[in-house]
């Protein structure tokens, strides 16, 4: 049991200095803008508004 409790123990330390002086992750370039999915996009939602207000509400 003292065993099993040692590997848990190492591993854990191992993976915590592998996110301490691990190879770095790269980061996104500062001007780039990441891609939103189209319900977090505002202009997405604004068009989307716009074309509803359009469209007569035979629908609903």
């Amino acid at each position: 049991m003292i065993y099993v409790l040692a590997m848990i123990g190492a591993l854990t330390i191992a993976v915590l200095l592998w996110r301490a002086f691990g190879p770095n992750r790269v980061e996104i370039a500062p001007g780039r803008r990441r891609a939103l999915a189209p319900d977090d996009d505002p202009d997405f939602l604004r068009k989307l508004g716009e074309q509803r207000k359009k469209k007569p509400d035979d629908e609903e």
